[in-house]
């Protein structure tokens, strides 16, 4: 971007020396017109940067639309926002359906967040694995027959591709300052790693990554004795093969495999006891209307807790590197120059005090 806002003011002044060389107004004149040429033609090169502050700059990369946990860790963020403990830049949709993206917008807009963007996967797995359908939340109805929850976005096919808008997002913020949670299929995030230079930056997606991502903290994994192939990386095998291959090797990772939110049961009575206050909450409707008794286990929250509130709070393993064999297992290796580490299971208390954290989201509405 800088080599282009340098071109734009060489060729700005190549024109005010021939203009002035072969023209008859006063020097003066001429600079001052160009001038203004320059400013208004060169002046949005290259997208504004805030200045980075510490605060986690955060992007959800979530399959929302069959577990639970993923409205969980989204609502979670809300708070944290609100709170000016990190800020929500996006929600990129990794599992395909405009249903997908609407369950988003209803989140964004019941919590007061409409002008939080969402991205959607078109190209991604087709047909995975739904564990709670609560596809129909954003037309839930109330006893008089009108909508429940409000919508912000009039046409979902108008959203960009998940990939886009991580590169809307990327390319606007300050350098090594953005955070990823990744609860879900790394679709998009293959599709952000193999994208090309566009209108947003000049980079192709893996320097695009490099340059912009602190850390990746991604709910996937298998490090336990066992050696297990993990659901997220095996519903689409080429996307996450993909994803290692290219992730860049000197950005970190932190993976909070399945075995840490195990523990960590949110019971379907004990949610709708919390949000007592009211009826007209996404989240209770879905547990008063679906079957949310599932096995469901707080497995998603855990990247977010760890993108906000820091590694202080977890136990992680020592570093290394991280790679998927084609029956999508994920092999660690120790390395102490390696860019991954990854979560370790806690005590009860410790599993009971993640719960409370998850809790206070639903205990009052976002103010």
């Amino acid at each position: 971007m800088r080599e282009n806002a340098y071109l734009c003011s060489y060729k700005a002044q190549t024109i005010k020396d021939n203009y002035m060389k072969f023209n008859k107004l006063p020097a003066f004149a001429v600079i001052l017109l160009f001038g203004l040429i320059e400013m208004t033609s060169c002046g949005n090169e290259e997208p504004s940067k805030q200045d980075y502050n510490g605060t986690p700059l955060v992007i959800l990369d979530t399959d929302i639309g069959s577990s639970t946990d993923d409205l969980f860790a989204l609502e979670m963020l809300y708070h944290y926002h609100n709170e000016k403990r990190c800020k929500l830049l996006g929600v990129v949709v990794n599992r395909m359906g405009e249903h997908c993206a609407a369950i988003t917008d209803v989140m964004n807009t019941y919590f007061g967040h409409p002008e939080v963007p969402i991205g959607l996967v078109r190209n991604g797995i087709a047909s995975p694995q739904v564990w709670i359908d609560y596809s129909a939340l954003p037309y839930f109805k109330g006893s008089d027959g009108t909508p429940m929850f409000s919508h912000s976005v009039s046409d979902y096919s108008d959203l960009p591709d998940g990939w886009q808008l991580y590169r809307r997002l990327l390319a606007s913020q300050p350098d090594n300052s953005v955070c990823i949670c990744s609860i879900g299929f790394v679709t998009s995030l293959s599709q952000l790693l193999t994208s090309t230079a566009d209108e947003y930056s000049p980079l192709d997606g893996v320097e695009l990554v490099r340059k912009k991502v602190k850390c990746l903290y991604i709910m996937g994994g298998v490090f336990g004795a066992s050696v297990e192939p993990d659901f997220n990386f095996a519903q689409g095998i080429t996307f996450a093969k993909d994803f290692f291959r290219l992730w860049p090797q000197d950005v970190d990772m932190i993976f909070s495999p399945m075995e840490v939110g195990q523990g960590i049961e949110y019971k379907p009575e004990r949610v709708i006891a919390d949000i007592d206050w009211t009826d007209v909450h996404p989240i209770k409707q879905v547990y008063m209307q679906c079957n949310c008794n599932t096995g469901q286990m707080m497995w998603d929250p855990m990247a977010v807790i760890n993108a906000v509130e820091g590694d202080e709070v977890f136990t992680l393993s020592q570093r290394g590197t991280v790679t998927l064999t084609p029956q999508a297992e994920t092999i660690f290796t120790p390395a102490a120059t390696g860019n991954c580490r990854y979560q370790l299971p806690g005590s009860t208390d410790w599993n009971n005090s993640m719960l409370e954290k998850i809790r206070k989201a639903n205990l009052s509405l976002v103010e």
